[in-house]
């Protein structure tokens, strides 16, 4: 079962996918759990995600924990399918939670109430082509199923 979920295509990619995913998750899960990027760091925004935005402590734990951890380990390529499955899913969640109701696009000029959710949508791309296809080159994923 663990080399099923750990099994990746070796292609170049599936590289840059998991790579853009990681680098462009990391300052949101830096700021979050960090305070690094102008962020708040975890006790903040562990504040905020529980008291302003009103979610359990356990999701509002599991946002920053998957959106900093997540993001290392999709750069390093370790357990891509797992980390890209959690993404997933907060992306699908942060999507009906925060952003629909501000329709499709980003808030670029400042105009509109919240962000809009084109920015999740493509980072949901990136995680389902993570999640069905795995690592890719220079996965520690791959390096694993290899031995």
């Amino acid at each position: 079962m663990i080399r099923k979920i750990i099994k990746t295509d070796d292609n170049w990619g599936q590289l840059i996918a998991r790579f853009t995913l990681g680098l462009v998750l990391f300052p949101h899960g830096a700021q979050k759990m960090l305070g690094l990027f102008g962020g708040y760091g975890f006790t903040a925004t562990m504040d905020s995600l529980t008291h302003q935005m009103q979610l359990p402590w356990l999701i509002a734990f599991l946002v920053i924990i998957t959106e900093f951890f997540g993001a290392i380990f999709l750069i390093i390529g370790f357990s891509s399918r797992i980390w890209s499955l959690a993404i997933l899913f907060l992306f699908i969640g942060i999507i009906f939670t925060a952003q629909i109701e501000h329709g499709f696009f980003m808030n670029w000029f400042g105009v509109q109430k919240g962000e809009g959710y084109e920015y999740s949508l493509l980072i949901i791309g990136l995680a389902t082509s993570t999640l069905i296809n795995g690592g890719g080159k220079f996965s520690l994923d791959n390096e694993i199923i290899q031995k």
